[in-house]
Formats: C-alpha cells, structure tokens, sequence
C-alpha cells in the first residue's frame, strides 16, 4: 500500500499531502520525519534523482523537482522499485501540469491541476493509473456530456 505522498517547498513546508491508511496520531511524526529526511539529504542532488530510506517497515523514496521535494512512503508490495515508478509518474504529471520543472510559485499556481493528477496516479493507496495520455484525458475539467 502507498501509505503516503507528501510535497514540501525548500523551507519544509508542506504543500500536498496525502495519507491512505495512516491513523491521524501518526501523521505528524510522517510530516516531520519526511521533511527532516529531506532536509538532511537533498541539498545538492540533481532534479528527479531518487534517493532511497526505509524506516520501521516501510520503504520511502524521495526526490526534487525544481523547487519542490517528493516524497513517497509504501510498504508490502510497494517496495523501492514501485515507489520509483510511482515517484516517476508523479514528477513527469508535474511537470506536464506546469510546462517545465516547477518553481514554488509555479507549483502554487497549477495546485489544483496537480492534485487531480496526484488524485487519478493514486487512488486509495493503490497506484492505479500510470499513463500519461490518460491521466490527460481524466483531468481535463470539462464538464460531462450527456450519454
């Protein structure tokens, strides 16, 4: 199960968060424990490299684009190498949203197009739709049409 799909800005101040599974009392030691790992380990590294920890039984992958830290925790089956493909397919929705790697203030802008994309990449913990062309389609906002 992804457990967690955070995003900071370079102060360490959170801009999207989404938790599946996690019980309220032990999110804010997530908020904290992500944002010092970031902290502690991002400065210098090159846009979309990933970097790996685990921590009690999970595995957490994270990254930077532009201004902006990902982090995404997991476990059971959600092991580095799916975290990976899910970090991979978050950043690229990104910066499809954005038209290039996002700046804070640009992140800020496109923050409702970004969590629709984030809403249709995970859903309920599971990562469930990986296809750029049809994350496209799903966040288009136009209205329904009628059948």
């Amino acid at each position: 199960m992804l457990l967690a799909v955070l995003m900071a800005n370079s102060e360490g101040n959170i801009l999207v968060e989404r938790f599946n599974g996690v019980p309220a009392e032990e999110r804010l030691h997530w908020r904290s424990f992500l944002v010092k790992l970031g902290a502690d380990n991002l400065k210098g590294v090159k846009n979309e490299e990933l970097l790996v920890a685990s921590h009690k039984s999970v595995y957490i992958v994270y990254t930077v684009l532009g201004d902006v830290s990902i982090f995404v925790v997991g476990k059971d089956e959600y092991d580095e190498l799916a975290l990976s493909e899910a970090i991979s397919v978050i950043t690229s929705a990104i910066k499809d949203v954005c038209g290039k790697v996002p700046t804070e203030r640009l992140f800020l802008d496109k923050y409702g197009k970004i969590c629709l994309c984030l809403d249709e990449i995970v859903w309920k913990g599971l990562l469930e739709n990986t296809d750029k062309d049809r994350i496209k389609r799903l966040i288009r906002l136009k209205p329904p049409t009628e059948f």
